[in-house]
């Protein structure tokens, strides 16, 4: 059998599938998100570390079968340690915004260098984040013997190696796509360290086995297998089957629109994003957008509700909400603003707005956002095929008729669950040379676009980004 283990933002997913891909056990934990300064985003790894043991201990009844492991894991973050992952200080998190002066050190680079990284700058990334640690922590930067994600830290500890992959280096601003490797004249450029950078090996390659320590930690043999991983959002492209061309949008504390591609295909804008996937010879662009549940958890938490509560006062307001625009930026945004400073706005407040109305502006306003990245992905890689959608952030029926109103689009679903633990799980196999025939779960219609209702509400919204824009 295969573990898979998904590091995500707040919480471990851990799913264990026996060679038909059937689910043979399954778990979570969850760990907190802390914010010490306004705009920060930290971890302490070893939360990930106890949560982990915990996690496949529940998922997994007779250890001895376990023959590979696979990771993936949040992406873009960074975790300073020592040699053998010793913790120098809280990890920063994708969602951290404190490295927006650094980004200018990026804008100020030869436009070969930003062509060759094929992404925009933007706050949380690696890179930055070191820039950031460099100039306000210099005795950790220096101390550090490794400048890891957050998944080949915990493999680290799994295995005592240090090893990177291709998908989550690619999406680091450190990484050369016309060499495919560490961006080496891009660090000198910086006057970046070099040295802390992992070698990197492919996704589903063997990058360490199970120590005695760590196999004691989890509960399974020492010994076993430990694959390289990938990055969440490639490898649940891989765990949901999606093949060249297809699309996947992707709402769980943030929220992601990818599309697999056979070639790398930079946005000439550089309003999206081109990452590796977790199989060789292939690519994903991607609309990445930082508000999604994080901004929904937090509208329901200053309202005292429950998403049950919240889906049933949203149905009581019609679309549009009655003039009441919500932006959800809270901790800014990225495609298509690339705009650290965005913040969440309630606009068109009147006396007749109730409770139901700041719900289903907060919903309408996430929709809205997804529909910009939708658009923008759009204008660099005209997608084709049905729109798939996929996290714990798509199952309600009443959202997901709202998506495809918004976007346009039909919108369909497969039955795979936890597809980032399910890919991991499925590049351990992988690294070992197995590449089983498991059954590609049927997609399934969800929502069909009805007679739009939002296009009033959609242009007052891009127009309140903009006229608030302008007030600065």
């Amino acid at each position: 059998m295969f573990l898979g283990l998904d590091l995500g933002t707040g919480s471990i997913k851990v799913l264990l599938l026996d060679e038909e891909g059937r689910v043979r056990g399954e778990a979570s934990r969850a760990y907190p998100v802390r914010s010490p300064y306004p705009g920060w985003a930290e971890s302490d790894p070893q939360d990930w570390w106890k949560a982990a043991g915990e996690a496949v201990r529940k998922a997994v009844p007779d250890p001895a079968r376990v023959q590979a492991i696979g990771l993936s894991g949040q992406m873009h973050g960074v975790v300073l340690c020592l040699e053998d992952g010793t913790l120098l200080r809280p990890a920063i998190l994708w969602a951290d915004g404190r490295s927006e002066a650094e980004l200018e050190l990026y804008r100020r680079l030869p436009a070969e260098f930003r062509r060759r990284l094929a992404n925009p700058p933007a706050v949380g990334m690696a890179g930055p984040s070191l820039l950031w640690l460099r100039s306000h922590e210099p005795e950790a930067y220096y101390r550090a013997r490794w400048a890891l994600q957050p998944k080949d830290w915990l493999r680290l500890r799994f295995t005592g190696e240090a090893r990177a992959e291709p998908s989550d280096a690619s999406a680091t601003l450190m990484y050369d796509f016309e060499a495919d490797s560490w961006f080496h004249a891009l660090l000198e450029e910086l006057s970046l360290r070099q040295d802390w950078l992992a070698p990197i090996v492919p996704s589903a390659s063997v990058a360490g086995h199970l120590t005695e320590e760590a196999a004691a930690h989890l509960g399974l043999p020492a010994g076993i297998p430990v694959a390289a991983g990938a990055a969440d959002t490639a490898a649940a492209l891989l765990g949901s089957g999606l093949a060249p061309g297809e699309v996947q949008l992707t709402v769980g504390s943030g929220a992601q629109i990818a599309v697999v591609l056979e070639e790398a295909r930079i946005d000439p804008t550089l309003r999206t994003h081109l990452y590796r996937a977790a199989q060789p010879g292939r690519w994903y662009a991607m609309a990445a957008m930082q508000n999604a549940g994080i901004a929904l958890e937090w509208v329901l938490s200053v309202l005292g509700l429950d998403w049950a509560s919240a889906y049933a006062e949203a149905r009581r307001v019609p679309p549009g909400c009655e003039g009441l625009t919500f932006l959800p930026y809270l901790t800014g945004e990225r495609t298509p603003h690339l705009d650290p400073q965005a913040r969440g706005v309630w606009a068109g407040l009147g006396l007749g707005h109730t409770r139901s109305h700041l719900v289903r502006s907060a919903l309408e306003g996430l929709a809205f956002a997804l529909r910009e990245g939708w658009e923008a992905l759009g204008h660099a890689i005209p997608p084709a095929g049905a729109l798939r959608i996929a996290g714990g952030g798509t199952l309600e029926p009443f959202w997901r008729q709202m998506l495809s109103d918004v976007l346009g689009r039909p919108l369909w679903a497969s039955s795979v669950a936890a597809a980032s633990a399910r890919g991991a799980a499925l590049l351990s196999a992988m690294a070992l040379g197995i590449h089983p025939a498991w059954p590609t779960e049927p997609l399934a219609p969800v929502a069909e676009p009805q007679p739009s209702q939002y296009e009033a509400a959609y242009t007052r919204y891009r127009d309140l980004y903009q006229r608030i824009k302008g007030w600065e």
